[in-house]
């Protein structure tokens, strides 16, 4: 094993507001606690027995401090796929041969995809990126092309990327949320597609958070148990040939994937925004989780939309104190439970800005109700 590596170029992260009651105001926060007691109280008053609607108050407790709004709305939410391909594909960790990436691209593009379906039932405006997809399409149409390479490195004999392609994917990933902010979006999900990329989210878990590889490692697309001990073999042997790092970035560069890379710097671009963020699988999961770690602020803007069905994503969630909207046993990624979970965020933030009050519907609280006392 050679010694641990630091980055060779600079990659300086966006500024992230934080959302804690000591983070906002030039009073040292006071003013944000005085608003969070407003919001709570709005909350509160609704015409409804308090905490009835359950994790819907709760989210849109959240969503009101993201907009720092007693009455937000959910404007334009917006889902990016991603799309890259993984050099450990050749080492046979997915029972999908590496052409199934561009071919789901193609679907994708065609409108065929689960994704896009989803995305049309929740009015969720659907973009795709060409993060590094290992065929070049010809005539994309409408896929946005950002590719940094095609596809990554084999990370079972050497880095995914190299440190200058790191930087590039990460700032592709900003520019491209940075553009649906300006097109209106103030909420935004992301997905991706990528044969092996729940090898690469594996490691990073594995490594990220400090736990052995068994347990990060599932079924992905569908491997028997066979296929799940050969990709647990082949993913122990590569995080052994590569030191840890104590640099998130080190660790992104020598295990992500182009898409998974980008997504971490959306992540953090749009919490820079100050957006509404629903986080989807196991992967764009690991995604956050790296994002996290790079400025963990980034968490207080993020939605977990669901649990999804992939061995290791619950462990995920639980390392990140996430409390996730749904568990439908998913597992496809492509971002449908963020898809799946804008109707509930749509409706946290609808009952805050619109239900009646107790007292603008003139109806009798408790404290209002006759006592029976003398």
């Amino acid at each position: 094993m050679s010694t641990a590596r630091t980055l060779s170029m600079p990659y300086k992260a966006p500024v992230i507001t934080p959302l804690h009651e000591a983070g906002i105001g030039d009073d040292g926060g006071a003013a944000d606690a005085g608003f969070c007691a407003r919001l709570q109280h709005a909350i509160d008053t609704k015409t409804k027995p308090v905490g009835s609607l359950g994790a819907l108050e709760t989210l849109a407790y959240q969503i009101g401090r993201i907009q720092q709004s007693l009455r937000p709305a959910i404007r334009r939410p917006a889902i990016i796929v991603f799309a890259g391909d993984h050099g450990i594909a050749a080492q046979g960790v997915s029972p999908f041969p590496q052409a199934v990436t561009v071919q789901m691209v193609m679907n994708f593009l065609a409108g065929g995809a689960a994704i896009n379906a989803f995305s049309r039932s929740a009015r969720v405006e659907l973009e795709v990126v060409d993060a590094g997809v290992a065929t070049e399409i010809e005539h994309p149409g409408n896929l946005v092309v950002r590719a940094v390479a095609r596809g990554t490195r084999d990370f079972s004999v050497e880095p995914a990327m190299t440190d200058e392609q790191l930087v590039q994917a990460l700032a592709s990933g900003a520019e491209r949320v940075d553009y649906q902010a300006a097109m209106g979006s103030n909420t935004i999900g992301f997905g991706e597609m990528g044969i092996a990329n729940t090898s690469a989210a594996a490691c990073l878990m594995s490594r990220l958070l400090d736990l052995p590889i068994d347990a990060c490692v599932g079924r992905g697309t569908g491997l028997d148990d066979a296929g799940v001990a050969h990709k647990r073999a082949v993913l122990a042997a590569a995080l052994e040939r590569h030191p840890a790092s104590p640099d998130p970035l080190v660790t992104l560069a020598t295990f992500g994937g182009f898409e998974i890379a980008m997504m971490t710097g959306a992540y953090l671009a749009a919490a820079h925004a100050r957006m509404t963020i629903l986080v989807d699988g196991f992967i764009a999961t690991a995604a956050l989780l790296a994002a996290s770690k790079i400025n963990a602020r980034v968490l207080d803007y993020c939605v977990f939309a669901h649990s999804s069905g992939e061995h290791g994503h619950q462990l995920m969630l639980e390392k990140l104190g996430a409390k996730p909207l749904l568990s439908l046993g998913l597992r496809l990624g492509e971002g449908t439970g963020a898809a799946l979970a804008v109707p509930l965020v749509r409706a946290a933030a609808s009952f805050l800005s619109e239900m009646a009050s107790f007292e603008s519907a003139g109806v009798s609280d408790r404290s209002d109700a006759p006592s029976d006392e003398h």
